[in-house]
């Protein structure tokens, strides 16, 4: 089958990191793929070494005539047998293109804040297929009156060969940072501000820092509170074993030097690429029970869901996690439960069902 891919935005986004996931995921599975997008942002670097060919347009916003004539001519020349968009701004030209020249398009949406009124009602029902990337994103629209028939899921896709256990990786990072290789490092990565839940991790860890004296913190990540969170942890009395590494662009590499990836969202997530991309490096999750986290792993068995913001019941997960007779076996358990549910070849072979079904 033959995809063009639409997303020009140069952003790194949740939303960029799947169109690039999913990209993979068809090629990888013998598909050929198409994408335009923005010259020099994410998307253009991480497919520029695939087999995908990359054409180059921009949109302003959703009335951007160059851009829908750059995509249209791109359109004319593949005769893609489906049409794939990520971005809000995009929705109107590709459903439009895709009318013009017959051609079936596929429209993902990635947050659950409404669209405006005009295009949460007509985008699901003039896309020809309309998907939710988890069964909480696709109840929020079924809610505000989408018809149930119109709104699939599929969920992100993780390259299993770029998360992958390393020892010798893990050593290296360690040693880097001065941290013993028998440390129990919990790892928090993505952006710094305070709906993602990392004042109330800060607090826990560095109460269970006290039970601990093996526990250690790995920070990855930037955003508006970083500068706050660095401060509280420099005043606090393990500061030590708190390490800020930064926006890291790679951070696959760095699960592998993790014994515990925490994901302690407070305000609701759609999904949670962070947590099965651990996972896949055989890395158990402590995670909040909010949005579409819970649907990121098996409870009990990869990982386990905490309430959002509750310091106490954090710190407790936290410690529990430091016995290893108790994290092992959901360290064994990860990597099996990500390939069945979330690697590309599932992924890619369920969206194309979902296409001809």
């Amino acid at each position: 089958m033959k995809f063009l891919f639409v997303g020009t935005n140069p952003e790194n986004t949740g939303g960029a990191t799947h169109f690039v996931a999913l990209a993979q995921a068809l090629i990888e599975s013998g598909h050929e793929v198409h994408v335009v997008t923005c010259a020099g942002g994410l998307i253009a670097q991480s497919l520029a070494q695939s087999s995908a060919s990359l054409h180059y347009a921009a949109f302003r916003n959703a009335f951007d005539a160059r851009g829908c004539r750059d995509v249209l001519a791109v359109a004319k020349q593949v005769r893609p047998h489906w049409l794939v968009g990520n971005f809000g701004k995009e929705y109107w030209p590709l459903v439009i293109i895709g009318r013009w020249l017959r051609v079936p398009v596929a429209l993902f949406r990635h947050r659950t804040p409404p669209m405006k009124r005009l295009s949460a009602y007509g985008i699901p029902r003039l896309a020809t297929r309309f998907f939710a990337v988890s069964e909480y994103a696709r109840q929020a629209y079924l809610d505000r009156g989408i018809p149930d028939a119109l709104v699939h899921v599929l969920y992100n896709p993780v390259n299993l060969s770029k998360c992958l256990p390393d020892p010798a990786r893990c050593c290296a990072i360690r040693h880097a940072l001065g941290i013993s290789d028998d440390a129990i490092v919990l790892g928090y990565a993505g952006r710094m501000h305070g709906g993602k839940g990392i004042f109330t991790l800060i607090e826990a860890a560095t109460a269970a820092m006290a039970e601990e004296p093996r526990l250690h913190c790995l920070w990855l990540g930037d955003g508006p509170e970083a500068a706050a969170l660095r401060a509280r942890a420099a005043a606090g009395p393990k500061a030590d074993r708190h390490h800020f590494l930064g926006w890291i662009h790679d951070v696959g590499s760095y699960y592998s030097a993790m014994s515990v990836l925490a994901f302690p969202s407070i305000a609701s997530e759609t999904f949670g690429r962070v947590s099965i991309e651990a996972q896949a490096a055989g890395v158990p999750v402590i995670a909040s029970q909010v949005g579409g986290v819970p649907e990121t792993l098996h409870a009990g068995v990869t990982g386990l869901l905490l309430p959002p913001g509750d310091v106490e019941s954090w710190r407790n997960a936290i410690t529990m996690m430091c016995n290893e007779d108790f994290r092992r076996p959901m360290a064994e358990a990860a990597r099996p439960y990500v390939q069945e549910r979330f690697s590309t070849k599932v992924i890619a072979e369920a969206f194309v069902r979902k296409l001809t079904s």
